[in-house]
């Protein structure tokens, strides 16, 4: 088959490829408006709920009003990115009198995606473009390897992780959250502690000599061993005292002047170490109880197989080693060059960073690439280094959410499946139906890209017949 420019117009009308369950176009983009908003309207319940909930306190009367309108401003936003794509591909059919690759879906997709940006709130305008960049990074890169332009990398995604967090940690460590808050800082002090943050003098505290800690370390752990709790069983009292005993001797351990940990550096390694291990741990375990309760209670034999696997533990493992790595080579910085530099944060993150290959994953290395260039970027204007840009958060929502659109329609195979899911449901399925077969001159396999897309997803009843 003859491969086509991809400004080669296709002669199919907006009957035959946006809406073929109907003949009209103004009935088509109604059904996607009310499947939208009801879909649109349980989505954002959550995550608004969930939000009221991580505050930890009732809400009051003005918080519950605040929650209700943008719970319903944000269903609005995203039911008009749905159904105004669809008025913008009939009506860009009607204005040109054709379609070509680029118009098929891209340039409406834009075009729709600017309009509805404008209809959410402007504070979470920021947070919408950084997910849709984070994915549509992902399928950019995609759609050069599946043209053969690049090549994975192995471990490409380490890499990224690597940098971004060392550029990210550099930042924390120079205290730059006082002048650009972020929740990203919010984790980072959650999992390092503030006894990285470079504040100006060293602390007092870290003047002490290693006599003066071991004599303090040591009366702590004595008193703490006197103090300790009876228990009914001897050997349980014997771990207990062993414990004091083993964490007092860590703690006295010789710290660097200017470490700013309160104790020595191998407990502060090891203890900050084991509790991000724990959380991570933690984590996994709830999210396995809860997800897959109904398959534990059916078969309970899972129960050990689920939770002795090694992959319970990856995230704990990440976490925990993580923290402990990038600790430890901050402390030995400090003590073979006898000084503290922010710059120790790149040695340090790229070090800590191979702990990410127990949770490897591509999403969670975009998004902290996307965000410690957004922390940057925003760092450099408030500096007077960089330009600030009019509109830049908006056209970046709008140009990443075309290419994700354009994906879904023209070559799927190279969108993540969750996103198509996504897509899918907030379609009612009817994303399936479109009938691309005319845009397979461009050489891309569409319609076969798309029956193999279909079997990730169950498709409305009503709209199955149409599928064959």
């Amino acid at each position: 088959m003859q491969v086509l420019s991809k400004m080669t117009p296709v002669p199919v009308t907006c009957l035959e490829y946006v809406h073929p369950w109907t003949q009209s176009c103004t009935v088509a983009t109604a059904e996607l408006m009310i499947i939208g908003v009801q879909y649109c309207l349980r989505i954002y319940a959550a995550v608004y709920a969930l939000s009221l909930v991580m505050r930890g306190r009732i809400p009051s009367l003005p918080e519950l009003k605040k929650t209700l309108r943008g719970w319903l401003q944000s269903t609005a936003f995203l039911t008009t990115n749905a159904f105004s794509y669809s008025i913008m591909m009939c009506s860009l059919r009607r204005l040109l009198g054709s379609y070509n690759f680029y118009t098929a879906s891209y340039v409406p997709a834009f075009f729709a995606a600017l309009i509805s940006i404008m209809v959410e709130r402007s504070s979470r305008r920021a947070l919408l473009a950084l997910y849709v960049s984070n994915v549509a990074t992902e399928t950019m890169w995609n759609i050069l390897q599946s043209r053969g332009l690049v090549r994975s990398i192995p471990h490409g995604e380490i890499a990224i992780f690597g940098v971004a967090t060392s550029v990210l940690m550099y930042c924390y460590r120079k205290n730059r959250q006082k002048e650009y808050r972020d929740s990203m800082f919010d984790v980072v002090r959650f999992a390092i502690g503030d006894s990285e943050v470079m504040k100006g003098d060293a602390p007092s505290e870290g003047v002490e000599t290693s006599a003066v800690q071991n004599v303090v370390g040591r009366a702590e752990s004595s008193q703490r061993a006197s103090k300790s709790p009876k228990y009914p069983l001897p050997f349980i009292q014997a771990a207990v005292q062993a414990y004091l005993q083993l964490t007092g001797r860590l703690k006295a351990m010789g710290k660097h002047k200017l470490c700013r940990h309160r104790y020595g550096c191998v407990y502060d390694t090891l203890s900050s170490g084991g509790r991000m291990f724990s959380i991570g741990l933690g984590i996994q375990v709830v999210m396995k109880a809860v997800l897959q309760m109904r398959k534990f209670i059916s078969r309970p034999a899972l129960l050990r197989k689920t939770f002795l696997s090694k992959d319970i533990a990856r995230l704990g493992l990440f976490l925990g080693g993580f923290t402990s790595i990038y600790k430890m080579s901050s402390c030995l910085l400090r003590h073979f060059t006898d000084s503290d530099s922010p710059m120790f944060a790149f040695p340090s993150g790229l070090l800590a960073s191979v702990a990410f290959a127990f949770y490897s994953d591509n999403t969670i290395a975009l998004y902290i690439m996307w965000k410690t260039l957004q922390i940057t970027y925003n760092w450099g204007i408030e500096k007077g280094y960089l330009p600030r840009v009019p509109g830049f958060t908006v056209m970046l929502y709008a140009v990443s959410t075309a290419l994700l659109f354009h994906a879904a329609t023209i070559e799927p195979q190279n969108l993540r499946p969750s996103y198509w899911k996504f897509l899918h449901s907030i379609s009612g399925g009817r994303i399936c139906i479109m009938d691309r077969s005319g845009f397979d001159v461009y050489g891309l396999n569409t319609s076969g890209q798309i029956r193999t897309m279909m079997n990730l997803c169950k498709t409305e009843p009503i709209l199955q017949g149409r599928l064959s």
